[in-house]
């Protein structure tokens, strides 16, 4: 079932997106070569604490910490340790949630340690601006397809591969709420898009191929089938009458 928002909820939502999204920041500014993933995962936790949120990723389904680390060819559900050192010219995308007063903020982002490639750059690129297409499509009225459609759309068109295992999903009093928000599909299809509510977008674009894997040693962490470097990015956006917001902004 699809939740509506009302303008009180939207209010915590933006609050709580607030918080997730300057989380966000801190862990991106802690990206250097020589970190560890679980200085970025401290940086992510101390800051919604100081802000008066909860991470809304600890302990969810067991995962074990505020943020998720993923490095290269990791696509999502990296867990940060004390032990992984970031490289120069890594790739790392971090997901970060909130929790303010019962409600949730989602958002990623995609960040290179140093110097990294120019392949690394434009698949960073085209993966942030994926998620500005596929938000400029969240328009009360159009369908779940066109937010597919502008992310797969663009992607291919620069030779990169779509994650389609994995998907955005409706966000609010829970984490993951209906409807799922694939990064593929046809324009014109699909759930209609409707006043209250909020979707989580988050496309994940691989250099090369759609394929996916999970690590079973850890069963988190997600990898790329060809091994290449995926890219993560990731806003919650409500659905008004006057056209998509970002939530997780300040």
């Amino acid at each position: 079932m699809i939740i509506l928002k009302t303008s009180r909820e939207l209010e915590l939502m933006r609050e709580a997106g607030r918080i997730s999204h300057l989380a966000l920041m801190a862990g991106v500014r802690a990206v250097q070569p020589g970190a560890t993933t679980m200085d970025v995962n401290r940086a992510v936790h101390e800051t919604i604490t100081s802000l008066g949120g909860k991470p809304s990723f600890l302990g969810y389904g067991g995962f074990p910490a505020a943020a998720c680390v993923s490095i290269n060819d990791e696509v999502i559900h990296g867990i940060p340790t004390k032990r992984r050192k970031i490289q120069e010219g890594d790739i790392v995308s971090i997901d970060t949630g909130a929790i303010y007063q019962g409600f949730h903020g989602d958002n990623a982002f995609t960040v290179a340690a140093g110097e990294t490639s120019q392949r690394c750059r434009e698949l960073m690129e085209v993966t942030q601006r994926c998620l500005e297409l596929a938000i400029a499509a969240a328009l009360p009225g159009n369908r779940l397809g066109d937010i597919g459609a502008a992310v797969e759309e663009y992607a291919r068109s620069h030779g990169f591969g779509v994650v389609k295992e994995y998907v955005g999903h409706g966000i609010g009093s829970e984490m993951h709420q209906e409807p799922e928000v694939p990064n593929y599909g046809r324009a014109g299809h699909g759930q209609r898009l409707r006043p209250g509510m909020t979707l989580a977008i988050e496309p994940m674009i691989n250099m090369e191929g759609d394929g996916v894997w999970k690590d079973k040693k850890d069963g988190w962490t997600i990898h790329t089938a060809s091994g290449l470097p995926s890219a993560h990015f990731e806003n919650t956006v409500a659905i008004t009458e006057n056209g998509p917001v970002v939530l997780t902004r300040p």
